[in-house]
């Protein structure tokens, strides 16, 4: 069955909307119809090479939909169901696994090598980061769905499986900030604005956000943020400035940028912690000297997925969404359709807007 899709026909290629060939759901596979996907930061970061996926592919992997089909052998979704997309299911087996690390699953891209659909002259296609999200339908493992929690918009269900997820993960998970400490992010993007508001459920007693661009000061603001930085090469001085001197105890890196995260080092206090969520390229190198490692006793860490088990997180996220604690539509800047995303793409680079969602 043909559906329409974003294909990315090579690395560094704009992205086609083209029609694809879509098959049935063989054994332990499942087809879903889109609702919504969220264009993120990571499929930039796939198209232009930074992440490497196989080609041509379809990309997106922040998603949720309608069970349309189920293979043989799936019983946990059936025809009818919402789910969320999953995209980086954990194999259960590995040593990541056996720690309960779910995050660092070894095996969790491997359905990213498989051939999943073909253009409609033949070529194979592979599904980005498992999902294959910009499409109309997709087909996946029955491991990369998760049921809808109840509550949740199908729509707004789509910002559940990546942004939101990384951006709780990164301040509830990695930093584990605690009531009536002080916390800066750093990129005020649809990972950022999550983080803002974990950072208050979490009852951070100050949430600075820091971003290149003034326009997105009320966005911050109406996400959490007590306080708006715009970014500068005396960001740090001026984080100090708002804390008494002493810097954050943590720092949320959304924008995987070397200058970014070095900054974010220097804004947290002695002994601080920083939380590196976003994904920067090889050629983005940070530098540290042993003194100021051992002085300041600060900690580095770095964050994948949020070090979130999607299983789990999404109950709890749910509650926070049903108690009005946290807003996905807050994490939209605009709503598009599937011949947007190039666009989108575009915006992104130009570091404009929160979040792009696709409404199919």
């Amino acid at each position: 069955m043909a559906v329409r899709a974003a294909v990315l026909p090579a690395i560094g290629s704009p992205l086609e909307i083209t029609g694809i060939d879509l098959p049935d759901p063989g054994p332990g596979q499942v087809r879903v119809r889109l609702a919504a996907a969220g264009v993120c930061h990571s499929d930039l970061s796939l198209s232009d090479g930074t992440m490497r996926v196989p080609v041509p592919a379809v990309l997106g992997h922040e998603g949720a939909g309608t069970v349309v089909a189920v293979g043989e052998g799936v019983g946990h979704v059936a025809p009818g169901d919402g789910v969320v997309l999953n995209w980086a299911p954990s194999c259960g087996a590995c040593h990541a696994c056996s720690l309960g690390e779910v995050w660092l699953c070894a095996n969790a891209l491997n359905g990213a090598a498989d051939v999943y659909a073909r253009t409609t002259e033949g070529t194979d296609l592979h599904p980005g980061l498992n999902v294959a999200a910009f499409a109309e339908e997709t087909v996946v493992s029955a491991s990369c769905v998760l049921p809808v929690p109840d509550g949740v918009p199908l729509t707004d269900a789509a910002l559940l499986g990546c942004a939101v997820l990384t951006g709780y993960g990164a301040v509830h998970h990695s930093a584990r900030v605690r009531q009536g400490e002080t916390v800066a992010v750093f990129g005020v993007g649809g990972v950022g604005l999550s983080a803002l508001q974990a950072a208050r459920i979490a009852g951070a007693s100050k949430i600075i956000a820091v971003d290149v661009s003034a326009e997105k000061e009320e966005l911050a603001r109406e996400a959490g943020a007590t306080d708006y930085v715009v970014a500068s090469d005396t960001t740090a001085r001026e984080i100090r400035g708002l804390t008494g001197k002493q810097g954050v105890d943590v720092a949320v890196e959304c924008a995987g940028r070397a200058v970014t995260i070095r900054t974010a080092w220097d804004s947290t206090r002695r002994g601080g912690r920083t939380t590196v969520v976003g994904i920067g390229g090889k050629d983005q190198q940070v530098t540290f000297n042993a003194l100021e490692i051992f002085h300041w006793g600060r900690t580095l860490a770095g964050c994948v997925y949020g070090n979130s088990n999607p299983a789990q997180d999404l109950p709890v996220l749910a509650e926070h969404i049903r108690a009005g604690r946290l807003d996905l539509s807050a994490l939209v800047t605009e709503r598009i359709s599937l011949d947007g995303i190039p666009a989108a793409f575009e915006n992104m680079l130009a570091g404009k807007g929160g979040r792009a969602l696709v409404v199919f």
